[in-house]
């Protein structure tokens, strides 16, 4: 989505890449990004299944213009489980006025490596830079059609100057920009500043607020909503999927299985002995083998409580 553009791109579902984006003519029919955006949103997520991607391209095709594009998160990684959003940075240089081309090379594998149908994705696209202070020409009609369809804000008079910063139009530039943008409903009221719904917190509105506190390591991701980690459910992870409990210190990690410290197994850590319990025999028995009882078997020829005595008669 172009930040604060009526335009959403739908780009890979159901593992496969949408057929209008494999179109030879598609970089042609994208309309040119406005100068007033300096970076597009993406929002993503796997589901159930396991993805793997790497951004092995991001190159501006005139740095005089535009530098190198960029992006929020790292260029290789695993695809989120949940709907998460990051953006692709679009700096223009201030030196140059003009329209650059840039692209970006997405590969998307599954965990097995196989690439996901349509990938290597490699786009080309166009990125408008205006020099403040300098006049635009007039747009071509076909870019003028684009903007209009896009519901654009872009200036499009050519006595008027760009927006300030942080701000769009039209007709008055009083839109402001946020970046990342609001989520979960949040409203940008200023550059850079969220006005979050109830609920929710952060900068950008990404926090939830949970009215009692998640439980057992859980994390509060929206109003009332926690991310359970493994091993727990409810509303608030107060449900262990371990229905026989854990001992000796184990944490659940799954349906009745639980995780061990050292020194214990078992699918309840229910087979060990904790240190401070384990036989003072065990090392000082030298003579004879620790019983499970925490004595002695004193071998043939020596007794005492450590087997440190030898018969006399042996």
């Amino acid at each position: 989505m172009f930040s604060g553009l009526a335009m959403e791109i739908y780009a890979i579902t159901e593992g496969r890449v949408l057929s209008y984006l494999l179109d030879p003519e598609f970089e042609t029919k994208v309309p040119i990004i406005p100068s007033e955006v300096s970076y597009v949103n993406f929002t993503w997520k796997s589901g159930i299944k396991k993805y793997h991607y790497n951004f092995y391209r991001l190159k501006s095709f005139d740095e005089t213009i535009l530098k190198t594009p960029s992006i929020t998160i790292k260029t290789q990684g695993r695809v989120p489980k949940r709907p998460k959003e990051f953006s692709v940075l679009l700096p223009c240089t201030g030196n140059s006025s003009g329209i650059a081309q840039f692209g970006i090379g997405l590969m998307i594998e599954t965990r097995k490596g196989k690439p996901l149908n349509g990938t290597p994705l490699l786009l080309s696209l166009r990125k408008e830079c205006t020099v403040r202070g300098r006049l635009r020409s007039p747009p071509p009609l076909s870019d003028l059609l684009a903007v209009i369809l896009l519901e654009g804000s872009v200036c499009l008079e050519t006595n008027s100057g760009p927006c300030p910063d942080g701000y769009l139009g039209p007709p008055d530039c009083k839109k402001a920009l946020c970046y990342p943008n609001c989520m979960n409903g949040g409203n940008c009221t200023a550059p850079g500043i969220c006005s979050c719904p109830p609920g929710y917190q952060g900068p950008y509105c990404e926090g939830g607020i949970c009215d009692q506190k998640c439980l057992n390591g859980g994390k509060c991701v929206q109003k009332d909503v926690c991310e359970c980690p493994k091993g727990y459910f409810g509303t608030r992870c107060e449900f262990s999927k371990c229905f026989v409990p854990c001992v000796n210190g184990g944490k659940c990690k799954g349906n009745n299985i639980c995780r061990c410290p050292l020194g214990f197994k078992g699918d309840h850590c229910e087979i060990g002995r904790r240190s401070s319990q384990r036989s003072t025999c065990t090392t000082a028995c030298r003579n004879g083998t620790c019983q499970t009882d925490n004595t002695c078997l004193c071998n043939k020829g020596w007794f005492g409580k450590l087997c440190s005595k030898r018969k006399p008669w042996a």
